[in-house]
C-alpha cells in the first residue's frame, strides 16, 4: 500500500481542479471508438488523430509498457505489492494526453495477477488466477488501489476489468459452443475459482469501496467470445457494460488469413459453430452477433450496456472491408457501443486500417525501425469503411 499512497502523493501535483468526468451517461448514446495497444506510451499527437476518425474514447492498455517491475502498473503478477510510483505517473501523464485531445479512455489490463498475459509469459498460458483465490485477492486490491489513484481523471470513461479472460480453457468446453451447452457447463463450475461471474464481482466490491461512479465494463470468458454470457446472470451494480470481441469466424478474420493462396472468402465460406455448419454471410453474421443482445434483452439489460470492445480483420485480407462494413451495420442497427482494433500500433500492423492493404508487412516494420514511421502512407479505404461508421 505504501507505494500507493506515495504514488498519490507524487501525482497529486500532476492535476488541478479536477472535474468529474467517469459516468454511466456517458454510455447511454451510442460511442465509437479505437483500441490503443501500443508498445510505447502514446502521446497528444496520437490522440487527436484518432480524435479526427470520429473517435470519441479508446480502450487503452497499459500493460504493454516498461515499467519500473517486470508487469507496468502491477509490479510483479506473480506477487502484487502495490502500484510503482513512476508507472503511475506515467499512466496519468497518457490520460492527460488523451484528456487534452478530447478523447476518453477505458483502462484496460492484459495481465492480472496470477494471470500474466501470454505473450509476456514464454508465449505460455499463466491460469494461476483461475485456480488460486489468492490472486483473487491480489487483484481485488490492485483495482482498489488503481481506482482510488484514478477515478477522478477527467478523461476517465470506464474500467474494462481484464482483457479476455479464459476461465473456461482446459476445463472441457469448446470456445465455439452453443449456448446451452455453456449453462450446462456454468452449473458445474458455480462457485469454483473458474467462476468469472463471481471472480468479477469480488473485483467489483473492491472498486466500490473508493469509487462509487466509474463505469465497469466486463469481457466474457473464453477470450470475450460474443456467446458466452448465456450462463450469466447480471450483476448487482447499476454501472456495468457487458463487452464482448467480434473476430468471427477467426478463420477468417485473422493470422490464417495473410499467408493462405487463395484466401477464403465473406460472404460465402462454411464456418462451424455450436456444432452446426453453416454459410458465413451477413445474415449469419446477424444472427451470430444478435445473441448477447439477446441476453440482454431477456434480462433487463439495455442495448446500451453492451458493447464490442474488439473487433477487425487483418488489412491484407481481401474481403476485410466487406466484412468490417456488415459487423460495423449490425452493431450499429443494434444501438451498441464498439471500438475497432486497433489504431497505429506501433507492435504489430495486421490489423491498422490506415496503411493500405497491398503496402508490405515488412516496409512497415523497416521504416519504423529507421525512425521513419512518419512516411507510411495512410490512405486505406478501410479506414473510411470505419470512418462512414462512426457517430
Amino acid at each position: 500500500m505504501k507505494a500507493v499512497l506515495s504514488g498519490l502523493c507524487a501525482v497529486a501535483a500532476l492535476t488541478t481542479a479536477q472535474v468529474r468526468a467517469a459516468d454511466i451517461a456517458f454510455w447511454d448514446t451510442p460511442r465509437h471508438g479505437g483500441n490503443s495497444f501500443n508498445g510505447k506510451p502514446p502521446d497528444e499527437a496520437y490522440f487527436r488523430a484518432l480524435k479526427a476518425t470520429g473517435a470519441s474514447w479508446a480502450r487503452l492498455t497499459f500493460s504493454k509498457w516498461k515499467g519500473q517491475g517486470r508487469d507496468f502498473l502491477i509490479g510483479d503478477a506473480d506477487d502484487y505489492r502495490g502500484i510503482p510510483v513512476p508507472d503511475l505517473t506515467l499512466l496519468r501523464q497518457v490520460m492527460d494526453a488523451a484528456g487534452a485531445a478530447g478523447v476518453k479512455v477505458v483502462l484496460v489490463p492484459l495481465s492480472l495477477p496470477g494471470n500474466r498475459w501470454v505473450q509476456h509469459n514464454q508465449d505460455k498460458q499463466d491460469d494461476r488466477l483461475w485456480k488460486d483465490r489468492k490472486f483473487w485477492a491480489q487483484s481485488a486490491a490492485f483495482w482498489r488501489d488503481l481506482a482510488m489513484a484514478v477515478k477522478d481523471h477527467p478523461a476517465l470513461a470506464g474500467y474494462n476489468l481484464l482483457n479476455e479472460p479464459t476461465p473456461e480453457m482446459g476445463r472441457g468446453l469448446d470456445e465455439h459452443a452453443a449456448p446451452e451447452v455453456r449453462q450446462a457447463w456454468y452449473a458445474r463450475h458455480r462457485g469454483t475459482t473458474h467462476d468469472l461471474p463471481a471472480f468479477y464481482a469480488q473485483l467489483i466490491t473492491a472498486i466500490r469501496e473508493v469509487d462509487s461512479d466509474t463505469p465497469l465494463m466486463l469481457d466474457g470468458g473464453w477470450y470475450a467470445y460474443a456467446w458466452s454470457f448465456n450462463y450469466w446472470t447480471p450483476l448487482k451494480d447499476a454501472k456495468l457494460l457487458y463487452a464482448f470481441h467480434m473476430y468471427e469466424p477467426w478463420n477468417l478474420t485473422s493470422a490464417p488469413q495473410i499467408k493462405r493462396q487463395p484466401q477464403l472468402a465473406y460472404p460465402g465460406s462454411k464456418v462451424t459453430w455450436g456444432g452446426r455448419t453453416l454459410t458465413f454471410d451477413k445474415a449469419a453474421m446477424q444472427r451470430f452477433l444478435g445473441v448477447p443482445f439477446a441476453w440482454a434483452k431477456a434480462h433487463g439489460v439495455p442495448a446500451n450496456r453492451v458493447m464490442a470492445g474488439e473487433l477487425g480483420c487483418v488489412r491484407v485480407w481481401t474481403d476485410c472491408g466487406a466484412y468490417l462494413g456488415d459487423v460495423l451495420d449490425t452493431l450499429n442497427a443494434h444501438g451498441a457501443h464498439w471500438a475497432f482494433y486497433s489504431f497505429r500500433e506501433d507492435v504489430w500492423e495486421g490489423m491498422d486500417y490506415e496503411i493500405p492493404p497491398a503496402f508490405p508487412a515488412g516496409q512497415v516494420y523497416d521504416l519504423r525501425e529507421q525512425g521513419k514511421g512518419d512516411g507510411l502512407p495512410l490512405d486505406s479505404p478501410l479506414m473510411g469503411v470505419i470512418r462512414s461508421r462512426m457517430r
